[in-house]
């Protein structure tokens, strides 16, 4: 069964190196990969629907316009039962609480440890099926 990553970041190079980490499971048709550049893009495809069945997203929290945590909050809103991990190349404590505080799955530092990432990714998988 396939399931999507919906990956937000305004990092245009964040995009390829997750297209080349998750060259084998995209391959195997493990995982669908999806990109936004901004949060406002990302609540766009939310909206128009993401197929197949969107198991997490996957968030910076540094970009212009809305950043990642306004982003979190408005998902929570309408979509709590989405699970969003916060990237950020900053792992400061204040945004460590509000990512938790708004909801946050997950608080990922970059550079990102994929291994630790396909471990949880198999876990949403498991509680998805």
């Amino acid at each position: 069964m396939t399931v999507s990553i919906l990956i937000v970041d305004d990092e245009i190079d964040v995009a390829e190196l997750f297209r080349q980490r998750f060259r084998r499971e995209a391959r195997a048709g493990t995982y669908a990969l999806h990109f936004a550049a901004s949060g406002e893009e990302a609540l766009s495809k939310l909206a128009d629907g993401i197929k197949p069945q969107l198991i997490v997203i996957l968030s910076d929290i540094n970009m212009p316009g809305m950043d990642g945590l306004a982003l979190l909050r408005e998902i929570k809103k309408s979509r709590s039962h989405i699970p969003v991990m916060m990237v950020t190349a900053y792992g400061d404590a204040e945004r460590r609480r509000r990512a938790v505080e708004y909801g946050a799955a997950e608080f990922i530092t970059k550079p990102v440890d994929f291994d630790f990432l396909k471990t949880q990714l198999r876990q949403l998988s498991s509680a998805s099926a």
